[in-house]
C-alpha cells in the first residue's frame, strides 16, 4: 500500500499544459501574455505576492486573475492536479 502517492501525473500534465502554453512559456520566466513559468516553485513569489504552493497555485488556475480566466469549471480536480504536477518539472 503507497501511503505516499504523488497527487499529480507530470506527463498528463504537459498535455493540459498546452491550454496555458498560448500565454505562459514553460521554458522560460519571459512574458508572453501571462509570466513565463519556469521554475514556478522555485520563485520567491507569484505575481500575486504569495508564495508558490499546491494550494496558491490551485487558487491562481481556480480563480484565474489580471487577464488571466478562472479555469475552475474547465478542468477537472484530476486535470489540475496533473497539471500542478507538471509545473513542478518546469
Amino acid at each position: 500500500m503507497m501511503l505516499f502517492a504523488a497527487k499529480g501525473d507530470s506527463a498528463k500534465g504537459k498535455a493540459v499544459y498546452e491550454q496555458c502554453a498560448v500565454c505562459h512559456n514553460p521554458d522560460s520566466d519571459e512574458k508572453k501574455v501571462g509570466p513565463g513559468l519556469k521554475g514556478l516553485y522555485k520563485k520567491d513569489k507569484l505575481a500575486n505576492g504569495k508564495k508558490p504552493s499546491d494550494a496558491t497555485i490551485k487558487a491562481r488556475i481556480d480563480e484565474g486573475g489580471n487577464g488571466m480566466p478562472a479555469y475552475k469549471d474547465m478542468l477537472s480536480d484530476s486535470e489540475k492536479d496533473d497539471l500542478i504536477a507538471y509545473l513542478k518539472t518546469l
